[in-house]
């Protein structure tokens, strides 16, 4: 029986991957990189902002220390916002989507990668900004996907108002990017990608269900996954 869904922002709920891409490549073009965005889709995506630049110092060889690594963190955010003002990034049909979760009282969360002023950034202005019960952002785990940390803790954190707790099994996961979907599997949850990312072969063996638009979903579809 499906009695929660956890949402991954990020390529699921706002359209900022490219954005994150040219702000962490702004900020990184000091060092004489320039990643090609074929290489950070394969890569990068999915990390989380310290996670990230860890990485790309690691193979790019840049010998970066923790302190530099934390400020190149802080100078993505500012560059990210900077970008974001150019216009919305909520991706089309996932608020009807929602919406649809919410009037069936289904309780949605948000668990992503990205930083929690960046989510909060992406939400203001829109129809979703106080949907969510709550949200778990990098600043609250210490591993990113596809460890399952995030969406444990997001499950945790849900059933501490519950008089019945929700399992795992009963929770449904929304990814676009298989390190996501390996993380519900691994919290022993359901889930359905999105192939707003990446396309449906690279994502279905790791999915319980793929569709390429959330608003084509009804309730029968989404409650079904967790019944089968």
């Amino acid at each position: 029986m499906l009695k929660a869904v956890i949402f991954d922002f990020d390529g699921v709920i706002a359209d900022s991957e490219l954005l994150h891409y040219k702000a962490i490549n702004q900020i990184i073009a000091r060092f004489g990189v320039d990643i090609p965005r074929e290489k950070y889709w394969e890569h990068y995506l999915g990390y989380t902002d310290i996670d990230c630049f860890t990485a790309i110092s690691d193979h790019y060889e840049l010998d970066l220390g923790d302190k530099v690594l934390w400020g190149l963190v802080d100078e993505k955010f500012t560059a990210f916002e900077e970008l974001i003002y150019n216009g919305t990034t909520i991706i089309a049909g996932v608020t009807d989507f929602i919406k649809m979760l919410v009037d069936n009282k289904i309780p949605v969360a948000i668990c992503s990668g990205a930083v929690a002023a960046d989510i909060d950034l992406m939400l203001q202005g829109s129809e979703l900004k106080k949907v969510f019960d709550i949200i778990v952002s990098a600043d609250d785990i210490e591993k990113g996907k596809p460890d399952p940390e995030g969406f444990t803790k997001a499950l945790q954190i849900l059933n501490r108002s519950r008089q019945e707790p929700i399992v795992p099994n009963q929770c449904l996961v929304i990814e676009d990017s298989h390190w996501g979907l390996q993380a519900a599997r691994a919290a022993g949850m359901k889930s359905i990608a999105v192939t707003n990312t990446y396309p449906k072969e690279k994502l279905q063996d790791h999915a319980d269900y793929v569709t390429d638009k959330l608003d084509s979903l009804k309730i029968e579809d989404v409650q079904k996954i967790c019944t089968d």
